[in-house]
């Protein structure tokens, strides 16, 4: 007999479906058990040998020699014994092969599906669990098929994975035979069968990307702290080196940007702002305003709101287009901010702090500078003791250095 054909399906279900030995064994020997339980109403006493190199299989069924048969499934008659060896006596154990041929058309397309069926399920339950674990990591895989609401992604293994339009950039367009990028966002089980969901617009696929691209990253010398995107028009990634001696924003970006370039047309020409990360709150909001230059900040921590203040020809920078700017500074540094044009009077001259390095020692001109004051009207702006709370000076220094700014407009 053809034996269901075993050797074409044993040697194709290993090698396309990726299938170890044991669960390949474990799997074909229920299914024959289970079919000696359905004929014989038990399977404890049949043995199932299985050579999936070669494609063969055995079952063998063990009874008891008795003269008086109480249980067919698990006896055997002495008569019936000896018919088939006159050795035997009773008490002894009859091993005799059941052919497969004799279990007939019907039995054997049944056995046929149940293991067509396990198969299926099998690599269901393989593939859901090959990728439950790779959730957050970036794949790639060539698009098989391109829809309006979805593009249809192989991996190198022939799996079937879905990329969402609203996953995709705005500007993504693929065809037929494209290798694509793009990160596991989501896998479950829809009506038995694996879904593996793909996004390209995650703020994780950034932030994968610059640990691929940047090594001090993937080394753990430059942690990623904050990522947010708007998908194909602007990011804002915030960066921590643990190394006094690595920029970490300078890392991030290469020579002559060689580094952020690969990114940057991997996302669609999304213009990406790389910021060093602080814990002074006044300064990361400075810095995450960038390209717009702060003049005056003011935070009240227990609203989580910043009023910024900055000359008109600022704003528009600090706002963007469409207010994207200020909507993802917002959300890098946590804070609701407002941008407000300076009040003071723009006619008159402002000072650099640095024209003052003759009278104010510079690092208090650089603490001046992490609070987000550049210029002496910067500091006048701020009443004497937020000023004192903010730069963690002493009040005689914060007098001196109010002093020596008041009298350059006097």
């Amino acid at each position: 007999m053809e034996n269901l054909n075993l050797i074409d399906t044993f040697s194709e279900f290993k090698e396309l479906k990726n299938i170890d030995r044991p669960t390949m064994m474990s799997v074909l020997t229920d299914i024959f058990k289970g079919m000696m339980a359905k004929m014989y109403g038990s399977s404890d006493n049949f043995d199932v040998i299985i050579n999936i190199d070669k494609g063969d299989f055995e079952i063998w069924r063990n009874r008891i020699v008795v003269e008086t048969v109480d249980d067919p499934t698990t006896q055997i008659s002495i008569e019936e014994a000896k018919r088939i060896d006159e050795s035997y006596e009773v008490g002894e154990e009859v091993t005799e092969e059941v052919k497969f041929e004799a279990f007939g058309r019907r039995a054997i397309l049944a056995l046929r599906q149940n293991l067509a069926g396990r198969i299926v399920d099998l690599e269901k339950a393989n593939l859901f669990n090959k990728y439950k674990d790779r959730v957050g990591d970036v794949i790639v895989g060539e698009v098989y098929q391109a829809w309006k609401k979805e593009t249809l992604v192989l991996d190198d293994e022939g799996n079937e994975l879905i990329l969402p339009k609203a996953e995709q950039i705005p500007g993504d367009y693929f065809r037929k035979g494209d290798t694509i990028r793009a990160i596991v966002l989501q896998v479950e089980m829809r009506n038995n069968t694996p879904y593996i969901l793909l996004s390209r617009t995650s703020p994780l696929f950034l932030e994968r990307l610059f640990e691929q691209e940047v090594p001090e990253i993937f080394d753990g010398l430059i942690t990623i702290k904050r990522v947010i995107r708007a998908p194909g028009e602007r990011a804002k990634i915030a960066v921590e080196s643990y190394d006094d001696r690595i920029d970490p924003v300078g890392a991030c970006v290469g020579v002559k940007g060689s580094r952020i370039h690969s990114i940057v047309r991997e996302l669609r020409n999304e213009n990406i702002d790389v910021i060093n990360y602080t814990t002074n709150i006044q300064l990361l909001i400075q810095r995450a305003l960038n390209p717009a230059k702060v003049s005056t900040i003011k935070v009240d921590e227990k609203a989580r709101h910043a009023d910024v203040y900055m000359k008109p020809a600022e704003v528009s920078l600090a706002i963007g287009k469409g207010g994207l700017n200020i909507k993802l500074a917002s959300q890098l540094v946590g804070y609701e901010i407002d941008v407000y044009r300076d009040n003071m009077d723009e006619n008159e001259e402002d000072v650099d702090l640095d024209e003052f390095a003759d009278e104010i020692e510079s690092w208090v001109i650089d603490i001046l500078k992490g609070i987000g004051c550049d210029t002496a009207k910067n500091v006048l702006a701020i009443p004497f003791d937020e000023l004192v709370k903010r730069t963690d000076l002493e009040e005689g220094t914060v007098k001196e250095v109010i002093a020596v700014l008041k009298s350059e407009f006097e």
